[in-house]
């Protein structure tokens, strides 16, 4: 059998994000992959930012992603004196250590023209700052 000639394609979303925490996205991209000919490939999920990062995480129990956030508050405090860094505020540079420590994309399989992610699986935006940020998102899909 003969593979089919790859596609690449390209779109952007913006998030309009409530402040600090996490912000389900998986339906976005879905859409994206399921209205492209991608049937078998992948998706590149980049932020635009460095200050918020992109996660795979549960999306069954809130708790998963409050955790999450209770952990990296006491491995990123706010206001720390060490960061010299703050010229947005207190949670300036630690949300450029959470986004340093976490990640700025994902990358996840099309199989079915559809994410091949797994049950408990959704893909999150996650806010870094305190207050309300806009956030570009490119998903660039990959395959055939």
């Amino acid at each position: 059998m003969k593979p089919s000639p790859a596609s690449v394609l390209q779109h952007s979303f913006t998030i309009e994000t409530p402040g600090r925490g996490f912000t389900e996205i998986t339906e976005h991209v879905r859409r994206l992959v399921r209205a492209s000919a991608v049937q078998a490939g992948l998706a590149h999920i980049f932020t635009r930012h460095t200050s918020c990062s992109l996660l795979i995480t549960e999306n069954a129990d809130p708790d998963v992603r409050k955790d999450l956030e209770r952990y990296f508050g006491r491995l990123v405090p706010d206001g720390d004196p060490m960061y010299a860094h703050d010229a947005e505020g207190p949670d300036d540079m630690p949300a450029h250590v959470r986004a340093a420590l976490t990640a700025v994309s994902v990358t996840v399989p099309v199989a079915g023209a559809d994410l091949a992610l797994g049950t408990w699986q959704g893909i999150y935006l996650w806010e870094h700052r305190l207050r309300p940020h806009r956030r570009h998102v490119v998903v660039t899909l990959v395959g055939c």
